[in-house]
């Protein structure tokens, strides 16, 4: 029998914030972007989220709710310098640890010999006493009961201070823990997909458990055989302790919608070296080149290329952007959002030698030059100029 604990610190870019500013506990408090360059919520106080206020919420749109909301800017380097303390601390408890992400992780502790929820309130204790940090555990037998164990828990103890809850459900009651959960609730329930389950009559977890799995799978297809599974509570997968990077990219929010042509061009080609920049220092090669464009009414539009073979170069991701850009977007079109990525990685292909053009290798270590004039002296350092305008002789 498994032993799964989900870690989750509560609210942690606040958490961190309060820890500065200790004048910041118990009022409503958002950390994230301003709203006049279209920001939006990070992480938000609970005394914020008891006015309304959510993560992922237009920093305006938060104002208008709360008037008297405080704004705080990220600091990105203070949270990862507490998340790395945090982490550390659970791998005491267990070598088999899966970074979610900087404030989420799954602990297998089958083989300890403790009970799992004792385990459970000891990682409570040390991460609260060595870093000051309010969390949330759940415990069960798989990685989809303890996720969601930890959403009820803090569900239950929700006030305007942290909850630090720690849910247990215990083995063989998975099943009875999930079946009067909302059907949202349960991984692979949408918006979209729980609209349908309702035309169905199907409103909670157990009510998918009752369903007849065959026609759940006529419906909505393998998702549909798959969610036959889950709201049994059933889930074999293992924890995952190292994930391969999947895609790398970058991504703007104008804080004014922008319609000139070489302000688009210059902001894809800022993104195209970022890009480079982190497949260098990954050592990878992508093939697939992704652009992402979002107009002002919120519609998003992707649209991607595949290229003969991997690339990490900054040019050659910006001409594939530019081409892409040119075939979707109309001259004068206003754009909110503009994004590159890059996906399909391959082992990178061999390094310059002796025998390479003198151009090709004077261009790889003018790139790698530049590179690391940004990388010790921030991004506006150095930059590209435009070609002149070419003369009017008419």
């Amino acid at each position: 029998m498994r032993k799964i604990i989900h870690f989750d610190l509560d609210a942690f870019f606040c958490a961190v914030e309060e820890l500065e500013n200790p004048a910041l506990r118990g009022q409503p408090f958002a950390v994230g972007g301003r709203p006049e360059e279209r920001g939006v919520v990070a992480s938000c106080s609970y005394a914020a989220r008891a006015l309304g206020v959510r993560s992922a919420m237009p920093m305006g749109r938060a104002l208008r709710l709360c008037p008297r909301l405080q704004v705080l800017p990220g600091r990105h380097a203070r949270y990862r310098e507490k998340s790395h303390a945090v982490m550390a601390i659970l791998h005491e408890f267990s070598p088999l640890v899966e970074q979610l992400s900087i404030d989420e992780a799954f602990l297998d502790v089958s083989d300890r010999p403790e009970k799992a929820g004792l385990l459970a309130r000891h990682i409570q204790q040390r991460v609260l006493a060595e870093t000051h940090l309010p969390c949330s555990l759940g415990v069960a037998t798989n990685k989809l009961v303890a996720k969601i164990a930890t959403d009820v828990g803090k569900a239950a103890r929700r006030t305007t201070t942290y909850p630090n809850a720690i849910q247990i459900v215990p083995p063989g009651h998975e099943a009875d823990f999930l079946a009067p959960l909302p059907a949202e609730m349960l991984w692979g329930v949408g918006p979209k997909t729980a609209a349908r389950l309702a035309e169905l009559g199907i409103h909670t977890i157990g009510d998918i458990a009752r369903w007849p799995a065959a026609d759940l799978a006529r419906h909505f297809g393998q998702n549909g055989a798959e969610l036959a599974q889950r709201a049994r509570g059933l889930d074999d997968r293992p924890l995952e302790t190292s994930r391969a990077t999947k895609s790398v990219s970058q991504e703007v929010t104008f804080s004014r919608d922008v319609s000139d042509r070489r302000a688009l061009l210059d902001e894809l080609r800022r993104q195209s070296e970022r890009v480079a920049r982190q497949l260098k220092a990954e050592n990878l090669e992508g093939v697939t080149i992704k652009l992402k464009l979002r107009w002002p009414d919120f519609t998003t539009l992707t649209r991607q290329t595949t290229l003969a073979s991997p690339t990490a170069e900054a040019a050659k991701i910006l001409a594939t952007a530019q081409k892409l850009l040119e075939q979707n977007w109309q001259a004068g079109k206003a754009v909110r959002l503009l994004g590159v990525g890059i996906s399909g990685f391959q082992p990178p292909t061999r390094q310059l030698s002796l025998w390479d053009a003198p151009d090709q290798k004077k261009a790889a270590a003018l790139q790698d030059a530049v590179q690391q004039l940004r990388t010790r002296f921030g991004e506006t350092v150095i930059a590209k100029g435009h070609p002149p305008e070419k003369p009017n002789t008419t």
